[in-house]
């Protein structure tokens, strides 16, 4: 079994290395276009899953850079009241932080067909030339990021300059040593529109030299052209861990054992009462992670990911209120009739274990 392992001196259990931006959500249903006023959160996928785990407990660092500017100061703020440790996160006074603007719904990954009736989300990137865009591996601090259990990554990173794709060639490099390399493909066709043809290569490459992969089903058809959790196995066949994410069915998780074989398991998605289906995938991410640190078994990390991914589903924003421990344990104990009888929507996180069990009709 794959689990995080904690070299001696490591003084936190995950380090979060991506951009994080100031998020303007509409403050009523409608296209952008028509929105007259705007709520302010913020967004970014490595940030989500530090924040979700530092709620559930675990010491999480989150590394970035980030202008000067008052957004540069409320993504700080924001994300350190969640419990992060944001103390070596760059300021830069020449560049700005990064804004971006979205509707309800789910982003694009450049494979959605209008027979799926999936709501598509409009969203307006202001990113180009951000802070964070500006990391190269030289301004990296080596000894911030590699201080960890896990360092967690994400494909949207590469796409954002020449030297952010050279900091993950850097991070994904095998090398004696190194702690569990994390990485979610979170491939978004929009932010690879100058490298469109390249893109398929890059992120199929770094994702091989990680330990644990996320990959959306989507993900895979539209970045390579691969169809189903089997096929993405075999193009990816080197990460000791392969989640595949299906969606509202569930996930299935390849881990290799010592003799080159491979475990499957498939655990079962949640019913859930969606109020929004961005962050999803980051939560997902988090819980997952937060088991692997424990060093529970494979069928209870999918578990405990579908449980943080439905926490994030039943708020509007980016980050839900994931639940407490004994709730998430308690929960993913159940027998597979009983998981399937609930249904979760908001506020469940704070309900007791009971009031989550409610029966869904056939």
């Amino acid at each position: 079994m794959t689990t995080a392992t904690t070299p001696p001196h490591v003084t936190t259990d995950v380090v979060c290395l991506g951009e994080s931006m100031v998020t303007f959500l509409p403050a009523r249903p409608g296209r952008l276009a028509d929105v007259h006023s705007w709520d302010r959160g913020i967004g970014g996928a490595e940030s989500n899953v530090a924040c979700a785990l530092a709620a559930i407990g675990h010491p999480a660092r989150w590394l970035s850079r980030v202008g000067t500017d008052g957004f540069g100061d409320h993504l700080l703020e924001t994300i350190a009241a969640h419990g992060v440790d944001v103390s070596h996160v760059q300021r830069d006074p020449r560049r700005p932080t990064g804004i971006y603007f979205r509707t309800a719904g789910e982003r694009a990954t450049g494979a959605e067909a209008e027979a799926d009736g999936q709501q598509l989300a409009e969203v307006v990137y202001y990113r180009a030339g951000s802070a964070a865009s500006a990391l190269t591996p030289e301004l990296l601090d080596e000894r911030a990021l590699w201080d960890a259990r896990v360092v967690h990554v994400t494909g949207i990173t590469a796409a954002l300059s020449d030297g952010c794709l050279d900091v993950l060639k850097t991070i994904t490099e095998r090398r004696p040593g190194r702690p569990l390399v994390s990485f979610d493909l979170n491939y978004r066709v929009g932010l690879w529109q100058d490298r469109a043809a390249q893109a398929p290569g890059l992120l199929l490459g770094l994702a091989r030299g990680c330990d644990l992969v996320f990959v959306g089903e989507d993900e895979a058809a539209a970045a390579w052209d691969v169809h189903g959790p089997a096929a993405v196995r075999e193009a990816l066949p080197e990460p000791g861990v392969l989640v595949v994410k299906q969606g509202a069915e569930g996930a299935t998780v390849y881990e290799r054992q010592p003799d080159g074989s491979d475990t499957v398991t498939f655990a079962p998605a949640l019913r859930v009462e969606v109020a929004a289906p961005v962050g999803a995938g980051d939560a997902f991410a988090a819980g997952f992670l937060s088991a692997t640190l424990r060093g529970l078994p494979v069928f209870d990390r999918i578990r405990h990911g579908h449980l943080m991914a439905a926490a994030s589903l039943t708020v509007p924003g980016d980050l839900g209120v994931p639940p407490a421990r004994a709730l998430a344990d308690h929960l993913v104990a159940l027998t597979p009739e009983e998981w399937g009888t609930l249904r979760l929507g908001p506020g469940w996180t704070e309900t007791g274990a009971e009031e989550v069990r409610v029966e869904v009709p056939s």
